[in-house]
Order: structure tokens, then C-alpha cells, then sequence
């Protein structure tokens, strides 16, 4: 893909957070971008603060139902013509023990973070066909690092890990690269965290989206099919 002006980026969970830091990136280098999200206010305030960096797309839509998936990738062709990026970004997290965690709030996590991004792949899968395009997955470090009340989420984060290095020998011969980005401390809104100075070593969205942006420019003979990546330093107490 290397020359990515004019292309277009379709990115789930996009008002905020990794989602957000990724938009502004691809925006940056000239390329379209549609935001999706739950929250209609928050996703067209969040288009609004994006449109001063180029053309972009606000879609209200819930990624775990594959209806709103699907009518989300109509929008997304119909305003752009195509869509050569998949960023299926939009999660959840609770966490609490076990004997405390509720059926909803599983869920909740699982039907976000993993089925949600089935229903994304599904939905978008002819046109990243026709364009020959890129799929990228946000996991976590969660996707491989089991802890204390996490049940829920670990257990959609190491799906989500699985089915994406899957779905990436199902799409290979259709000319679609696959990538899961697996990050560990981002200075986001995730979990209701408010970010500050505090989390100045953490790493920032914007990270998240200069890493997606060299992930598009790389050679297209070489495909880093699942990237960790953590904060050089941690915190100091």
C-alpha cells in the first residue's frame, strides 16, 4: 500500500483514545477517514475536532450488531468510494473477580471486543477484497498476559489475539494484510481513566497511530502479523 494518499481508513471506535490517535495519523497523511461509535454527540464532536487535518466521516454505530457493521461500511463507500483500512479499534473493559463479575458484563466485553470485531471483518470483507486492503486488530499485551480480575476481559483479548492470526492466513490470498497491534499502558479514556501528566510515560495514542501509518507503508513483500508493544519505561512510584 506504501502510498497511502487518498485512501480510505474505516475505524471502529473512533471518539477517543487509540481510535482517535490512529484517525489523526492517517488524516495527516492525506488519507479519508470514517470514525464510528456508539455515541453520536461524541462521535461527531470527535469528527468536528479531526476535520482540521482532512476529510472525515463520522458514523454512529454499535459494533455488536452486524447490521449497524454493515450499514456503517455502506456510509464509508458511499462517501469515499472505497475503503482500504480496517481499524477494528472499538473495546470494553470490566474487571472484577469472578464471584463478582455479572453475565452482562461478560457480555458486554466479549460481545465488544471479540464478536464485534467478527461483525466489523464480515461486514467489510468484499470491499477490503476489491481494494486490497489492510486489516488491523487493537488487542493488548492482555492478549497474552492473563491477571487478577480480568477474566472477561483477557479472555476476549486472547480470542481476539487467536482469531485475528487466523482470519489472516483465511484473507492472504484475497491480498489482504492482517496486523494485531497489542498494546500495554495507553494513555487513554479506557476503564473511565481520565488522562494527565501522570501518564506521561505511558504510551500515547498517537503512538498507536504512527505505527499504524508505518504498518501501511511497509513493503508489501513483509507483513508484521502481530506487533507488541509497551511503554520503554515504567511508571515511577
Amino acid at each position: 500500500m506504501q502510498n497511502i494518499t487518498g485512501k480510505t481508513a474505516l475505524i471502529t471506535g473512533g471518539s477517543k483514545g487509540i481510535g482517535f490517535g490512529i484517525a489523526e495519523s492517517l488524516l495527516k497523511e492525506g488519507m479519508n477517514v470514517a470514525i464510528t461509535g456508539r455515541n453520536k454527540a461524541a462521535i461527531e464532536a470527535a469528527a468536528a475536532e479531526l476535520s482540521a487535518f482532512g476529510k472525515v466521516l463520522a458514523i454512529e454505530a454499535d459494533v455488536r450488531d452486524f447490521a449497524s457493521q454493515q450499514a456503517a461500511v455502506a456510509k464509508t463507500l458511499d462517501a469515499f468510494g472505497s475503503i482500504d483500512v480496517l481499524v477494528a479499534n472499538a473495546g470494553v473493559g470490566h474487571f472484577a473477580n469472578i464471584a463478582d463479575l455479572t453475565p452482562e458484563q461478560w457480555h458486554e466485553t466479549i460481545d465488544t471486543n471479540l464478536t464485534g470485531v467478527f461483525y466489523s471483518i464480515k461486514a467489510s470483507l468484499d470491499a477490503l477484497t476489491a481494494s486490497q486492503g489492510y486489516l488491523i486488530t487493537i488487542a493488548s499485551l492482555a492478549g497474552t498476559n492473563f491477571f487478577e480480575k480480568a477474566s472477561a476481559y483477557n479472555a476476549s483479548k486472547f480470542g481476539l489475539v487467536g482469531f485475528t492470526q487466523a482470519v489472516m492466513l483465511d484473507v492472504r490470498d484475497r491480498g489482504i494484510k492482517v496486523t494485531t497491534i497489542m498494546p500495554g499502558s495507553v494513555a487513554t479514556h479506557f476503564n473511565n481513566h481520565t488522562p494527565s501528566d501522570a501518564d506521561a510515560w505511558k504510551i500515547q495514542p498517537e503512538d498507536i497511530g504512527q505505527m499504524t501509518v508505518d504498518l501501511l507503508r511497509m513493503h508489501p513483500r513483509t507483513l508484521p502479523s502481530k506487533v507488541e508493544v509497551r511503554p520503554a519505561r515504567v511508571a515511577k512510584k
